[in-house]
């Protein structure tokens, strides 16, 4: 390393240094636990160092700013990551593993096979993920004969009408992995839960098809922000 990287490389260890040991994101994490940590110090401790000119935490915060917060982070590419002053490939890198690995935690059931039991138990695992998204997306849920959870799939993306929310795409694995019934859910971007008659008229269709199928779809959620309507317990479909 040439003498200009090791100044770089020991002001932005400084940087981090500077903070007392007990407000230091990683130390932090050991000493209180990570959900003590604010969303800026949860960033620093992933990309680890700043720059010589700013500190770990001031780069997460400047990353922030450029995503509007911390959900619009879940909107941005890596290389709109690494165009940030200061983050570069691998931070940028990083940045994006993070946020695919929650996604993809919150989309998975555990491997013990999770049971649904209302629609509360279908919003609370689908809200924090699609409340955020900005465009609409049409998930389905496939279920056993004890309601347990077998698979969840995205299958279409983009504006809910009968053209793309096709029920040969909702049923196609339900027939495969011999699904006893289907939840299907999709978030509505603007926040508002309400049913539009697009949405009421795509979901008799997918009922009336399951009924030929033998499978039956249980209910449909519309997710808003931090709330959500089960068509099922409007008496919609």
């Amino acid at each position: 390393m040439n003498q200009e990287g090791i100044m770089r490389k020991n002001t932005a260890m400084y940087n981090m240094k500077a903070l007392p040991e007990d407000e230091r994101p990683r130390e932090k994490i050991l000493r209180k636990g990570v959900g003590t940590l604010s969303n800026a110090e949860l960033l620093a401790a992933l990309m680890g160092t700043g720059t010589k000119d700013v500190s770990a935490i001031g780069l997460a915060n400047r990353v922030l700013s450029s995503g509007k917060g911390l959900a619009g982070l879940t909107e941005l590419m890596p290389e709109e990551f690494a165009s940030i002053h200061g983050v570069g490939p691998a931070k940028a890198c990083q940045i994006a593993a993070a946020l695919e690995l929650g996604r993809r935690i919150a989309v998975s059931p555990k491997k013990r096979r999770v049971s649904i039991g209302s629609p509360e138990d279908v919003a609370l695992l689908f809200m924090e993920e699609l409340r955020y998204k900005t465009k609409e997306v049409f998930r389905v849920m496939l279920l056993n004969t004890k309601n347990e959870i077998l698979m969840i799939e995205d299958t279409a993306i983009g504006d809910l009408n009968s053209s793309i929310v096709h029920p040969r795409e909702v049923f196609i694995n339900a027939i495969k992995k011999s699904a006893a019934s289907v939840i299907v859910a999709h978030n509505h971007p603007s926040g508002n839960p309400e049913p539009s008659t697009s949405d009421v008229n795509v979901t008799k269709r997918l009922v009336q098809s399951g009924e030929i199928l033998g499978i039956k779809v249980l209910d449909h959620l519309i997710i808003g922000d931090g709330v959500y309507i089960s068509l099922k317990e409007r008496n919609l479909m």
